[in-house]
């Protein structure tokens, strides 16, 4: 019978507040929206989604394990705004039956654009993981599981961690299946989880769906389908985002009651467990290597890039954000750099996405824009700010010119041939 490994995505961006090329104040985050965002999700998954997993562990005496990755801006939101979750993380916490995940600290695209940031910024979250639960995190995941070859190599080449997590999409495995132990290709230590994404959509995406021929998922039935596993592999990955629990699925959809009875039914077959994504990888050897050698990403059908770098708008927003970096760094202004760093969140240039087909909804999802043309100028005018402050000309007028003017191909939402960083394009 299978493991069973639970892993939660727990992110909420710093929101930008509408900017205008009039604008000279460098105060350029919503903190209203934020804090509002921010409460309400609490109120609605954060708060009754770990109180009730705490329950569940405590009722199972620990045979009940999870995992989370908590973003380093979502933990600054939630001391401020929500201190009383963060309470319930420590409980969980407390209870030796969690584990909580490294990935940047600003839930950031910096692996693509800058090693040196993306390994600035995965320091700072293990530090933070480590300052707020007291753990060292021991397996990382990268932003929406953007993940290939290279990444795995650097990861393995920091030598703290012992697995990676990443989508397991059918192009990458053919006809193997997602739950075993992989590792990638070039690797000689670190282990590679790969998400069963069919089941765990069935959960994150499926569960309200009245048209979905399975509807409804009962707890008792999604627990034979996790048994049927067996023969077939030594561990179901189940990984989501966990706003799944009281916003993407809320409450009157019977999410919260589901998830109550789950662990139960799947503990019926005494040979099943759960276990956290560290323990998965001390359980069971290596089956074989995943060789991916484009960017994957667990993002819309295509589980690739283009949700965040599809169009020109994106691709000119992010290549001029990263370009400044040195420029940042040099001013040593903490505040500065942290301005810098929030603007890196995946969630700004997802905001830009023009994807409006079968993946629409889900782009909508949080967006704080009436159109991608709107995120982009906002975004833009944000960033020509920043940089005047480091240059020290925003005082006394208008600041510098916005870049986004000199680019109005831009405004195409058309794929431009640059929109994927040098050697990191998609598989065609």
């Amino acid at each position: 019978m299978p493991s069973v490994c639970f892993y939660f995505q727990v992110h909420q961006p710093v929101r930008l507040r509408h900017y205008t090329v009039f604008d000279r104040d460098d105060e350029y985050f919503d903190d209203h929206k934020n804090g509002s965002i921010c409460r309400k999700v609490a109120h609605k998954c954060y708060l009754p989604a770990n109180r009730l997993l705490l329950d569940i562990i405590r009722r199972s005496r620990g045979r009940f394990r999870i995992a989370y990755s908590v973003t380093g801006v979502l933990l600054e939101q939630l001391q401020r705004y929500a201190p009383e979750v963060m309470s319930t993380f420590d409980a969980l916490a407390q209870t030796g039956c969690v584990e909580f995940l490294a990935e940047t600290y600003y839930h950031s695209l910096s692996f693509l654009y800058s090693r040196e940031e993306f390994v600035e910024q995965i320091n700072k979250h293990i530090e933070a993981i480590d300052y707020f639960f007291r753990q060292k995190p021991r397996v990382f995941r990268n932003t929406e599981l953007i993940y290939n070859n290279e990444l795995a190599g650097l990861i393995e080449s920091m030598d703290c961690f012992d697995a990676i997590i990443t989508e397991g999409a059918d192009h990458i495995l053919g006809c193997r299946s997602p739950n075993f132990v992989y590792q990638p290709r070039g690797c000689e230590k670190l282990k590679l989880l790969l998400k069963n994404y069919s089941l765990s959509d069935d959960i994150a995406f499926r569960f309200s769906n009245r048209n979905w021929p399975q509807w409804p998922l009962t707890a008792d039935k999604f627990a034979r389908w996790v048994s049927n596993v067996n023969g077939n592999g030594n561990v179901v990955n189940l990984f989501m985002d966990y706003e799944t629990f009281g916003e993407h699925q809320w409450e009157d959809t019977g999410i919260f009651d589901f998830m109550r009875h789950l662990p139960d039914e799947i503990l019926k077959h005494p040979d099943n467990d759960f276990k956290t994504p560290s323990e998965v990888v001390h359980s069971y050897g290596v089956t074989d290597t995943v060789d991916v050698p484009h960017i994957i990403s667990w993002a819309d059908t295509e589980r690739d890039l283009s949700a965040w770098l599809g169009n020109a708008m994106q691709s000119n927003a992010i290549h001029e954000l990263y370009r400044i970096e040195r420029k940042i760094k040099k001013t040593n202004d903490e505040r500065i750099i942290s301005d810098w760093r929030k603007l890196q969140a995946s969630d700004h240039f997802y905001y830009m996405c023009t994807k409006y087909f079968a993946d629409g909804d889900v782009h909508k999802y949080f967006n704080p824009y009436d159109s991608p043309y709107d995120s982009y100028i906002n975004f833009m005018n944000v960033l020509d700010h920043l940089q005047c402050r480091c240059s020290g000309q925003t005082t006394g007028g208008i600041a510098c010119s916005t870049p986004e003017l000199k680019s109005m191909e831009c405004f195409s939402g058309a794929a431009s041939d640059n929109a994927y960083p040098p050697d990191l394009q998609p598989a065609d």
